[in-house]
């Protein structure tokens, strides 16, 4: 069993080293978010509106550091502040229709990338790796107590 965690570790390290996000040469023609923006901009696609603290809890960051990246991403009118749809004193921040475009567009970036990189493989290798990380991430997320909302599979993949 310690060899096969010594080959996960091993694995995931290797893992963690590949961007797949968009690259410096896509950013210099201005196409690009950053990182963090990605990030947020996609947990907020997901769940809907958060405050700040929420989005802190949620990538178990410190809230002057999500304050910092929320304040980039108003100026660049990539998210706005709205008053909580539920009554809430906190404000929290939605995606702008500039974000929601910028989210996508970076994400057909990543999503032909990962095009390219799955081209030899089967459909049902694809399908159980994406199954085997759904499954290892989802066990983290318990873990660290920050569950990511997701989808509800479609019957027919």
């Amino acid at each position: 069993m310690l060899e096969d965690l010594q080959e996960i570790e091993r694995e995931l390290m290797l893992l963690a080293r590949h961007h797949i996000l968009p690259t410096s040469t896509h950013k210099q023609h201005g196409r690009t978010l950053d990182r963090s923006a990605y990030l947020l901009l996609s947990r907020i696609e997901a769940e809907g509106p958060m405050t700040i603290g929420q989005l802190a809890d949620a990538f178990s960051l410190d809230v002057s550091t999500v304050n910092r990246q929320a304040a980039a991403m108003l100026q660049a009118d990539l998210v706005e502040r709205i008053p909580d749809p539920d009554g809430g004193l906190a404000r929290k921040l939605a995606v702008t229709p500039r974000g929601l475009e910028r989210l996508h567009a970076d994400r057909e970036i990543v999503l032909g990338t990962l095009g390219r990189l799955f081209e030899d493989w089967t459909l049902e290798d694809m399908r159980r790796l994406a199954e085997m990380l759904g499954r290892f991430n989802i066990t983290c997320e318990r873990e660290n107590g920050n569950p990511w909302p997701r989808p509800t599979r479609v019957a027919d993949r």
